[in-house]
Parts: structure tokens; C-alpha cells; sequence
């Protein structure tokens, strides 16, 4: 499946589900919020991202707890737990917080961060609530490992929303 097929699934099914998503962002830089606003349609389901490149912003902008960011760092699953499931409620509209949120965190290189070493990545999926964690380990340069955060984020994404 291409990330453009991926892409349109998952809007396809927001929106036949009446569901809204949020996207919270590191590593992507903003590359998982366009693929999914790349679909036509997408305005009725994609409520936007947040790209939280700075650890601190994972904090102020998404709600990721300070603590747990000054003692494990960025790169950990727990912050790619809260980023999916945090961004869904600074998604809130009149007070409606997002159905699902998506949330990307790891080290693209060109060197390790956090202790952790280069394609250490997290990607966290929270559906109303439900949040689970995909643990990645990628290889190739720093664009390749960006983009295949993107195409496996989506994979997991439309088979979560598959199972439903």
C-alpha cells in the first residue's frame, strides 16, 4: 500500500465514522499531518498538527508531563503515548476534543539523542482514549528514516481504524 492509498483509507474512514483527528509531531516535522491533508476531503476529518520539534513544546503546546520529559528525554514511548493522546484534547473544539490522535517522537539522526540510538522511534495512536504504542527501529539516512515514520505511522493507523 502507498502512503497516498493509507492516506485516503484514513480519511475515508474518519469520516464515515463522523471522527475528527489531531496530529502531534517531532521527528515528521509536519510530513504525517500533510500526507493525511493531502487527500481530497480530508477538511472534514483532519482537524490539524502540532509540530513539537522542541522538547519544550511537547510540554507547553501538547501537555507531554515536564517530568517525564527531563528523565527520560523526547524520545521514549511514554512521550509518544501523550503526544497521540494529549494532542486530541488541545485539538478541542467548543469543548469536543479530537476521536483519534496521532503522536511521532524519535531520532532521525544525524546523531543519537536521549540515549537512544538513530531510527529509535516512537509512534503513539490514541482512539478515543485507547492508546497503543508502536516501537520502530529504522535504517537509511535522515529523510528515509523521516519518511518511513510517515508510511508506517499511516499503516498503523488505518489498521487500528480497520478494527474498529
Amino acid at each position: 500500500m502507498t502512503r497516498a492509498l493509507d492516506s485516503a483509507a484514513i480519511v475515508a474512514l474518519l469520516r464515515d465514522k463522523g471522527w475528527s483527528i489531531a496530529v502531534a509531531e517531532s521527528l515528521t516535522g509536519g510530513l504525517l499531518v500533510s500526507a493525511l491533508i493531502d487527500t481530497p476531503g480530508a477538511s472534514r476529518a483532519v482537524r490539524g498538527g502540532i509540530v513539537a520539534y522542541d522538547t519544550r513544546l511537547k510540554h507547553s503546546l501538547v501537555g507531554v508531563d515536564a517530568q517525564l520529559l527531563a528523565e527520560s528525554g523526547a524520545v521514549h514511548p511514554d512521550v509518544a503515548h501523550q503526544l497521540a493522546d494529549r494532542v486530541r484534547h488541545a485539538a478541542a473544539i467548543d469543548g469536543a476534543s479530537a476521536d483519534v490522535g496521532v503522536g511521532t517522537t524519535g531520532v532521525a539522526g544525524p546523531d543519537p539523542q536521549d540515549g537512544q540510538p538513530v531510527g529509535t522511534v516512537f509512534v503513539g495512536i490514541s482512539i478515543r482514549g485507547e492508546v497503543h504504542v508502536v516501537a520502530l527501529q529504522l535504517e537509511g539516512t535522515r529523510d528515509e528514516i523521516r519518511r518511513s515514520t510517515v508510511e508506517q505511522a499511516l499503516r498503523e493507523l488505518r489498521t487500528a481504524l480497520e478494527r474498529l
